[in-house]
């Protein structure tokens, strides 16, 4: 039996079906309107049942919100989690034969706690939720909603800090005022008595000086004491209370400043905190970020899984997709980066993403649709759980150092609804309304189509996030790729990242990094190609591929 090809024909018939019920049905777009959910551009429903994804790990794309900017349901202009849920079935409809939605498998959540700030990085309270953006009975319809489509929830907890404004801070601060030792809250926050360095911040009024790396001026952002077991138990015991709602997991904000740029005893303290977290949690999906080298990053791999920042950003990624950088580069870093990711713990996982909500927007620095289409197809067929930046996938731009990184993270364009106010501090010259979401579901040339299209290849095969990734060396600095093996699955992914050459080209002359031939690595009698997206087309003659520019193919082995 031809196991992906077989896969491929009952969705076929799936899809038949559907087209016999109605031939209008398949080519419906999502249109995201007022009052929950989405409407089809036809008069006529294709019906029948959905068809859930399922996937059962942590081998899941992830997609980044943050919440003030991406979906407002009330008309404040404030995105929120109502707007997270009646829009949901634009990031996944529950239906994996559908084409309909984008099909992410996780979705991380910028900080949801009552804060002072817009990002609410500097939690006031860590059991309440920020009225802004809703309240729990709102998270806790987000949460079934996810478990109906088997969609996992991510919270982002920044343990590092809170606010000043949080009671547990007041209560530190009347603490030393009164030099009362015998009070909880004397040593929650890490404190000095004189300036030890610009990381400190004096208390008005008082010999005190605490620990402020995230606002060393303001001071609003007070750093917690985690040699004091107190702290360290109550941090864990918030995990637990928004796991025990139903939440999967966490993102960690900032994980070497547990210990101010201090590995050793940061990812300790990781070790001890995720340790604690699995006892209770198995499955819980835990990532880390780690703005550092690889070196740095792979020292917290014994607790958790990290974001690979060295290939994020205008980097090795962007330079391939732009054919600036040559893809045996781009390979091999992936490769090399699995190998010392698993030599740390067997069951890490590379997580590649093109820019987050620090950092200036991939459109900005990837420049023509078509090259960005090529940055999607290169990050998320590689192996572990790649993230999604919301607005990535239509293009959006932003770039700057403005207070907040406000430019960073505009308002999602829906088109004229569920739109958020652009945040105040923010400059944006490009008409928002341009090319929006609701424009792009229409147009089966556009980037947001492309990346529905690399996230269903990505779903149809399992090896692609879980396999062993072995770089294809091809002696062009334009086409390569990866020997990917799970199991008994043996898949070929193959980018062609130039502008305007089609590649023809024997296969079986490829060769990885021990100088083995892509012959020597598989039964190329029992090869077939399986799928390929971009913006020219592939084929199989034998073991002649003739892939067109800007264009990726998976190849696989089947079985008789």
């Amino acid at each position: 039996m031809k196991n992906y090809k077989s896969v491929k024909i009952w969705l076929s018939m799936i899809l038949l079906f559907a087209m016999v019920i109605s031939t209008t049905a398949l080519t419906a777009c999502i249109i995201i309107v007022p009052g929950g959910g989405s409407s089809s551009s036809t008069t006529e429903g294709g019906g029948g049942e959905k068809i859930p994804d399922s996937i059962d790990d942590n081998y899941r794309t992830l997609y980044q919100i943050y919440v003030r900017s991406f979906a407002d349901s009330d008309g404040d202009g404030v995105g929120d989690i109502r707007g997270i849920i009646e829009t949901f079935d634009y990031l996944n409809d529950g239906d994996i034969s559908s084409g309909d939605d984008l099909g992410v498998q996780a979705i991380w959540l910028t900080p949801i706690f009552h804060g002072n700030s817009a990002h609410k990085y500097d939690a006031i309270d860590f059991y309440s939720i920020d009225p802004e953006f809703g309240t729990l009975d709102d998270l806790k319809e987000l949460i079934e909603l996810c478990d109906e489509r088997n969609v996992k929830l991510i919270l982002d907890l920044a343990l590092n800090h809170t606010s000043t404004s949080n009671e547990w801070f007041k209560q530190f601060k009347k603490a030393h005022q009164n030099n009362d030792t015998s009070n909880k809250y004397y040593n929650y926050y890490s404190w000095y008595s004189s300036k030890l360095n610009e990381g400190y911040v004096k208390v008005s009024g008082q010999n005190l000086w605490y620990e402020c790396w995230f606002d060393t001026k303001g001071g609003s952002m007070p750093e917690l004491n985690y040699d004091n077991q107190a702290v360290r138990n109550e941090m864990l015991n918030v995990a637990k209370y928004w796991m025990d709602l139903g939440i999967d997991g966490f993102r960690f904000d900032a994980v070497k400043y547990i210990y101010y740029n201090d590995h050793v005893k940061s990812s300790a303290f990781y070790e001890w905190y995720c340790g604690e977290l699995r006892k209770a949690y198995p499955d819980i999906y835990l990532i880390g970020e780690c703005w550092d080298t690889e070196t740095n990053i792979l020292k917290y791999y014994d607790a958790m899984n990290c974001f690979y920042f060295p290939m994020a950003g205008n980097s090795t990624i962007a330079s391939a997709s732009k054919g600036t950088g040559a893809i045996s580069t781009f390979a091999s870093n992936i490769e090399n980066a699995q190998k010392r990711i698993l030599s740390n713990n067997s069951n890490g996982m590379l997580s590649l993403f093109l820019s987050n909500h620090d950092q200036d927007r991939s459109a900005g620095f990837i420049g023509t649709d078509n090259q960005r289409k090529m940055a999607a197809s290169l990050y998320l067929l590689t192996p572990g759980t790649p993230v999604i930046y919301y607005g990535e996938e239509i293009g959006l731009k932003g770039s700057g150092d403005s207070p907040e990184d406000a430019n960073r993270r505009l308002p999602y364009k829906w088109g004229d609804v569920w739109t958020c106010e652009i945040p105040r501090h923010a400059s944006y010259p490009i008409d928002l309304w341009d090319n929006t979401a609701d424009d792009q579901r229409k147009d089966e040339d556009s980037l947001l189509i492309h990346y529905t299209k690399v996230l269903s290849i990505r779903h149809s095969y399992p090896a692609i996030a879980r396999g062993n990734y072995q770089a294809l060396y091809a002696g062009k600095s334009t086409f390569g790729g990866f020997f990917v093996t799970y199991g008994n699955d043996k898949l070929v992914i193959l980018h062609n990242t130039s502008a305007d050459e089609t590649v023809t080209f024997d296969i079986s002359t490829l060769k990885n990094g021990s100088n083995k031939t892509l012959g020597q690595l598989m039964n190329l009698s029992n090869i077939e190609l399986g799928d390929y997206v971009g913006v020219s087309d592939a084929e199989l003659s034998g073991t002649t591929l003739t892939l067109g520019p800007q264009t990726t193919v998976i190849l696989y082995q089947y079985t008789e």
